[in-house]
């Protein structure tokens, strides 16, 4: 196998073994960012000796035995750390399953191990930017160039949230455990939020000039589908794990030849991952098997699903849809929520009946910087044939995005909207 191949191999392992190693580093020496740098040493090693020696039959536990090599002489050097390092190096040494059966090892309490982690880099003490930024450092295994790229921010600026965020851990003291009972349902809400926070951005890119930026897709639905499996009895990590496969399921159908966006009633449905929506759909029938009212994401997944069972945009359920986003503006009210169901009502009862509930959103301070707002304001005019006030909607939007391809697609609208009226965006 050539060097290339070979560090094409260490880079397709890392991205699947790293949350793993970096969890099992972290329950043993209690320190995210010494599990990390651990972890990291061993894929220096790795990219050191595969090329030469080859990749070994269990690439995790060679990574892993080698990470704990080296937190046993990086101990040893330390000879002036706290009595309970010293400690910490002798566990590691006589641990049982430290050297003598690594493949046992790196499936033990893994399951534990992840979702201890994942509760880790979605602690409160953090902000939201820095649960994200940690989160698809520690479990998407994303370098930080990665991340930089992915969310269009300067790498040092990911770099200092990353170190920031682990000194703040280390400095609260949090412990790398599940929380008490009481916290745990917040803390997981958390976490699914992380999750959803990163597929969105993904899905709809708020900046830059593409339309989708689809790793992210990818590295959100794994991290969610591995949480759904690790709390296999909470319904919303069901739920999310639903919403993302449908969604994901329309990604090769929402960008046309040329990178531009596709709207969600102007795509070829045939296009469409049936896979993805039949695992989803599975996913959202387990959330509902499971009992108790659906929570915001299973709702969300309700959505999805009455898209992805029609087989055409005219047998669209858009009754059930207005129905769903009723309840979710109940249970989880929004703006956001309220503009969508302005978008069902409208695709119910016509544009004016939607128009009604998007004007009265036009005060609300929390959208006044959100370009969907005046977008699907314009769409709506655009079908009453006010074309002038519709034009005039599209180019606010257009100048609100920070999205060059959406920007182009809306400055088109607004070009044409005075012809026949284009569909509603997805």
């Amino acid at each position: 196998m050539t060097t290339a191949n070979t560090n094409r191999v260490i880079d397709a392992v890392w991205r699947i073994e790293s949350p793993r190693l970096i969890a099992g580093l972290t329950r043993m020496v209690r320190d995210v960012g010494l599990a990390e740098e651990l972890a990291q040493d061993a894929l220096v090693a790795a990219l050191e000796q595969w090329p030469e020696a080859g990749v070994p039959d269990n690439p995790g536990a060679w990574l892993m035995a080698t990470a704990k090599h080296k937190a046993i002489d990086q101990l040893r050097r330390r000879t002036t750390l706290e009595r309970k390092h010293e400690e910490l190096g002798h566990r590691l040494e006589t641990q049982p399953e430290t050297m003598a059966d690594l493949d046992v090892a790196m499936d033990d309490d893994v399951g534990d191990d992840l979702l201890r982690l994942m509760f880790v880099a979605c602690h409160p003490v953090l902000s939201i930017e820095a649960r994200v930024a940690l989160t698809l450092r520690l479990l998407g295994g994303l370098t930080t160039q990665e991340i930089a790229r992915a969310f269009l921010v300067r790498e040092p600026t990911i770099a200092q949230r990353i170190v920031r965020a682990k000194r703040t851990l280390a400095e609260a003291h949090v412990p790398f455990e599940l929380p008490p009972a009481p916290e745990r349902a917040e803390r997981l809400s958390s976490v699914l939020e992380v999750i959803y926070l990163v597929f969105n951005e993904g899905y709809s890119a708020t900046t830059g000039d593409d339309w989708m930026r689809p790793a992210l897709c990818e590295d959100a639905l794994r991290l969610a589908r591995i949480l759904a499996g690790l709390v296999p009895n909470d319904a919303e990590a069901h739920g999310l794990v639903a919403l993302l496969e449908i969604q994901a399921s329309r990604s090769y159908a929402r960008v046309g030849p040329s990178g531009e966006p596709v709207l969600l009633l102007e795509q070829d449905r045939s296009r469409w991952d049936q896979v993805l929506v039949r695992r989803g759909l599975a996913a959202l029938a387990r959330a509902e098997e499971l009992g108790g009212a659906l929570g915001p994401y299973a709702l969300q997944a309700a959505i999805a699903a009455c898209h992805g069972r029609a087989r055409t945009a005219a047998h669209t359920d858009w009754a059930r849809i207005a129905a769903l986003y009723d309840a979710l503006a109940q249970l989880a009210p929004s703006p956001v929520v309220d503009l969508n169901r302005a978008v069902a009502l409208s695709m119910v009862f016509g544009p004016a009946a939607g128009l009604e509930i998007v004007d009265a959103l036009v005060a609300e301070p929390a959208l006044a910087t959100y370009h969907l707002l005046p977008s699907v304001r314009g769409d709506l005019l655009a079908k009453l044939g006010r074309a002038d006030e519709a034009r005039a909607e599209f180019k606010r939007a257009a100048s609100l995005t920070r999205n060059g391809r959406e920007r182009s697609l809306l400055l088109e609208r607004a070009a044409a909207c005075a012809s026949e009226p284009t569909p509603p965006g997805d």
